[in-house]
């Protein structure tokens, strides 16, 4: 395994060889003695750390050097962790290049135990924030797996468990938040994540094509089969088949289904052979199957196969404290793809977004914040990016008891109305006594019309 690069830029050649020959061991050594070495080693060798003595050549009694090749070199790689090292009266100095983005200092005469404990932070934070980094460039379908809500935490342990088996899974949950993603999980934790995932949407395709789809077919089945034809579940062999939208598959493949899921084989169209598959279902819907069966939509036999093991896909709206994580998450994608430095949300549109209800789930929050970066000219996303200024979500539910008051004044004001401002006619019709009457009158300051 390669060592980590460090570069150590300090005019002192005796620092130089004490710390080559104190850190060789564990780190690829790199010594420079003044600013522009030191920069052309940078720029070459792309070191992860490196120890920097601000008082250089031709300034070594002030930090002038020093800063300027902090400077630079931040601007080459933000990334990269520097430690700079001063004498004991540049305190002031060193502090100056923390604030300028430095990642410790240590004061003269250099003690190698503390700056090898120190490097060795500094290396453990360069490989977590490069682990982050790489995270957020997965594809954003990755993004729509992340949470710190209870709802997220319950369904990562609930993957955790059925993960390991080859049972089918029903995936049920709202569109747009993240069935397939679900079913990808599941996949990559299994022992089948080094075989095939296999996808296929039974919505999208037309019914007469979806069995040579779903089963394959020989040459020569129907018109148009020029050729034999795999289906989707031989592609997924040994690993896993995910049908979505499996409420929309019709009856006569739902039978054809539900024998495979019986004995493991199929026939392809216009075949007679028989081959056995190993491949695993993982099946997703947002409509209620079990409803379905009963209006004969769906197949009863079929429906207790696939829910072997069920699993929910929960809302955006019952993911408490995700939202603002896969906002951010998605600014990061979409700023980095439109090559823009859009860096959050203003108060405002934070408001806004918390107080739309989402009824598209994550794919509408995608959509919304990939146009928004695509079309601001803010470094901020406002309300106005997004769509929302003039959409809070549904209006807040009133007080039951406010409700009861202003339904009680408007029926009052209607029978006097009615009754031409006779009270014994009016609370009659109201089913309450005249002094019942004259009270609601009374609590809410109604006049009697003239």
């Amino acid at each position: 395994m390669n060592k980590p690069k460090l570069l150590i830029i300090d005019d002192d050649e005796n620092i130089l060889k004490q710390m080559k020959w104190a850190l060789s061991e564990t780190y690829d050594v790199f010594l420079a003695e003044n600013r522009k070495k030191g920069l052309d080693l940078f720029r070459r060798e792309l070191p992860l750390i490196v120890t920097l003595d601000l008082g250089l050549p031709p300034y070594p009694r002030d930090a002038t050097e020093g800063l300027r090749a902090l400077s630079e070199m931040l601007e080459m790689n933000p990334k990269a962790k520097i430690l700079v090292v001063s004498g004991n009266a540049d305190q002031a100095n060193a502090l100056q290049a923390i604030e300028q983005g430095a990642y410790d200092f240590f004061k003269k005469p250099i003690e190698i135990n503390e700056i090898e404990v120190t490097l060795r932070r500094a290396l453990n934070l360069y490989s977590l924030e490069e682990e982050n980094r790489q995270l957020k460039k997965r594809p954003v379908v990755g993004s729509g797996m992340i949470g710190a809500s209870r709802a997220m935490e319950d369904l990562h342990k609930t993957i955790r468990k059925i993960a390991t088996n080859s049972f089918p899974v029903l995936i049920n949950g709202e569109s747009g938040t993240g069935k397939e993603l679900i079913a990808h999980a599941i996949h990559q934790q299994s022992e089948r994540s080094d075989k095939p995932f296999v996808a296929i949407n039974c919505g999208a395709i037309p019914e007469n094509l979806m069995e040579s789809e779903l089963f394959g077919h020989e040459k020569g089945s129907f018109t148009g089969a020029h050729a034999q034809r795999k289906g989707r579940l031989e592609f997924a062999a040994g690993g896993t088949l995910f049908l979505d939208e499996i409420g929309e598959l019709g009856l006569s493949l739902q039978v054809k289904l539900l024998r495979f899921l019986q004995e493991k084989t199929l026939e392809r169209v216009g075949g007679r052979k028989s081959y056995e598959i190993d491949a695993r279902i993982l099946a997703a819907t947002n409509r209620d199957l079990l409803e379905l069966t009963k209006t004969g939509g769906f197949r009863e036999d079929l429906y207790y196969r696939l829910s072997v093991v069920s699993i929910t896909s929960p809302p955006l709206r019952e993911r408490e404290g995700d939202l603002l994580l896969l906002t951010h998450a998605f600014i990061d994608r979409f700023s980095e793809e439109a090559r823009k430095r859009v860096k959050g949300l203003t108060k405002e549109a934070i408001e806004a977004l918390s107080t739309y209800n989402w009824p598209g789930n994550i794919r509408e929050l995608e959509n919304k914040i990939k146009r928004a970066v695509v079309m601001t000219e803010s470094p901020r996303l406002t309300a106005e990016d997004l769509e929302l200024a003039n959409q809070s979500g549904p209006l807040p539910l009133p007080r039951l008891r406010d409700a009861k008051d202003q339904l009680e004044r408007e029926l009052i004001e209607e029978a006097l109305k009615r009754f031409g401002g006779n009270i014994t006619h009016s609370a009659s019709a109201l089913g309450i006594s005249r002094q019942a009457f004259h009270d609601i009158l009374t609590k809410h300051q109604i006049e009697r019309p003239s």
